[in-house]
């Protein structure tokens, strides 16, 4: 079986005999029943290939869906001009950036469909583009714009640019609106959403079916197509991986499923990461390994994000759906961007509960962060971990204690922000990296604990004072009874007492009991 890795293009896709889950009844509802589109999705989500297919339908290609569900449903076949907006291929370091890519693409259009001497800039060349694509043709134009928010991201943490490219776009795709009469079909893809660019502001006829339950599946792989198109390419990496087929099934799971768009939908698989396993018939971070940006985690360390939240956090619908305020909050940039995805939804609160999707994102992660925040790196960590595994597995406080001091006074202490958050954002990372059970500010019914952590044999809990007492700190757990959670269980309890000093930037003193 070939596999589309990195393939966007439909027609390549289907006369190269690459596999392809068909997606097209989807296509022809959304064609059929309206005329405006936008879809977020994360990025290598497929959506290349989605506006493609759109691009190949529209232009009357018949033969290319050969065999597939839209060959049932369109009788017509009608070619119509269709106008392909692709920002995917610019690097958006300055304003020249988008103005060569926007310039290029309206003279290639204008090659097409011809040019006025009026038209003086991009806004009034696209009008004018589309106005006489629609009459020399006698058909209404399609406009299919790819990661229309590709130069806003490049430039999220350069507010003066992204200004400027926010009023660029604002008029461009303000041309949406005004020539509504010579459109057909317009289809916008990206992956987060600006509600100040026009075309969520000014463009009201532009449906976002982001989080519509309706097609949760668009992009993606859900269980039922996993099954359908690649039973035997899961039994292949079974046999090369020594498993049963029930295990590797379970295994593509855990690490690649989890996805979900909207409430109480059924999971989606990363399409990206799923072809490369299949393909190398190795279980691996995949879509993690085709870039994180680094100003996400600027983000998070600017705007005092307790990582433990990542694991738990809320927010309503319109937060999922608003980037703008992603300086005070990055959660809804952390969903739109696939880090965390929708774990539950409490309808009396109309509210989400976010977490990470599968294993893929929340090991790579981890190990993304763990330089941002300790001294940790690919070179040093692994013999760090490796003694901090054996001394927690051992139940050895004090050496973890002491091992923990030392990596912390070797930080320079670049994270701005709270300094006791910035201890429990430390913990959290070191502890995810060993695998172990952590938590970071654990409820219970009389406070919450500072760091718990469970192994096979022990349990650790720890409360953290800054510049107070080691004894202050082991008090509180004994009044609050934190400990209490645990009374039944056998394994062995660690109460573990910590002064956290602002002035050296490490653990001051402990107590254990």
């Amino acid at each position: 079986m070939k596999y589309p890795i990195g393939i966007q293009n439909f027609e390549k896709l289907c006369n190269e005999g690459y596999v392809y889950v068909d997606k097209t009844a989807k296509l022809y509802e959304l064609a059929d029943r309206g005329c405006y589109y936008f879809l977020g999705r994360p990025r290598r989500f497929g959506k290349s290939l989605l506006l493609s297919t759109f691009s190949a339908y529209f232009s009357g290609r018949k033969d290319l869906f050969k065999g597939l569900a839209i060959e049932g449903l369109e009788k017509e076949w009608s070619e119509y001009p269709v106008l392909y907006l692709d920002l995917n291929t610019g690097k958006y370091d300055s304003k020249q950036g988008l103005e060569e890519i926007l310039n290029d693409t309206l003279s290639r259009w204008e090659t097409l469909y011809g040019s006025s001497p009026t038209e003086a800039n991009f806004e009034l060349r696209f009008k004018g583009i589309v106005e006489r694509a629609c009459l020399q043709s006698g058909k209404r134009v399609v406009v299919l714009v790819d990661e229309y928010d590709k130069p806003l991201l490049q430039a999220i943490d350069k507010p003066e640019l992204q200004e400027e490219y926010r009023s660029m776009l604002k008029a461009f795709y303000g041309v949406l609106k005004t020539q509504d009469k010579y459109i057909r079909f317009g289809f916008l893809t990206g992956v987060t959403k600006f509600s100040h660019v026009s075309i969520f502001s000014d463009l009201n006829n532009l449906k976002d079916i982001s989080m519509d339950c309706r097609y949760v599946d668009i992009c993606g792989i859900t269980e039922k197509e996993l099954h359908r198109y690649f039973d035997g390419s899961i039994r292949e990496l079974a046999e090369g991986n020594g498993i049963r087929f029930e295990e590797a099934s379970e295994e593509l799971r855990k690490w690649y499923d989890g996805y979900h768009f909207c409430e109480n939908s059924e999971g989606v698989y990363n399409p990206f990461s799923l072809l490369n396993a299949f393909d190398s018939q190795k279980f691996n971070d995949y879509w993690f390994e085709t870039g994180t940006p680094s100003f996400l985690v600027k983000l998070l360390k600017e705007s005092d994000y307790e990582l433990n939240d990542l694991q738990n956090t809320v927010s309503d619908s319109y937060g999922l759906k608003d980037v703008d305020k992603i300086y005070s909050d990055p959660t809804p940039l952390l969903y739109q961007s696939g880090y965390l995805t929708i774990k539950g939804y409490d309808p009396v609160m109309r509210s989400y509960s976010l977490g990470y999707p599968n294993q893929e994102v929340e090991r790579s992660f981890t190990r993304y962060l763990a330089p941002f925040y300790t001294t940790l790196n690919n070179r040093t960590s692994s013999g760090f971990l490796n003694g901090f595994i054996r001394e927690i597995n051992s139940g050895k406080p004090e050496e973890f204690l002491l091992r923990l001091q030392t990596m912390l006074a070797d930080n320079d202490y670049r994270v701005a922000g709270k300094k006791e958050l910035y201890f429990q954002n430390v913990i959290y990372v070191v502890f995810k990296l060993l695998g172990f059970y952590a938590e970071v500010e654990r409820a219970t019914s009389r406070g919450r604990i500072d760091i718990t952590i469970q192994t096979q044999d022990y349990i650790y809990i720890m409360e953290l004072k800054l510049d107070q007492t080691a004894e202050e700190a082991l008090r509180q757990i004994k009044e609050k009874g934190y400990a209490q959670p645990f009374q039944r269980d056998s394994r062995k309890l660690f109460l573990i007492g910590i002064n956290f000093s602002s002035e050296t930037r490490t653990l001051g003193e402990w107590v254990i009991e």
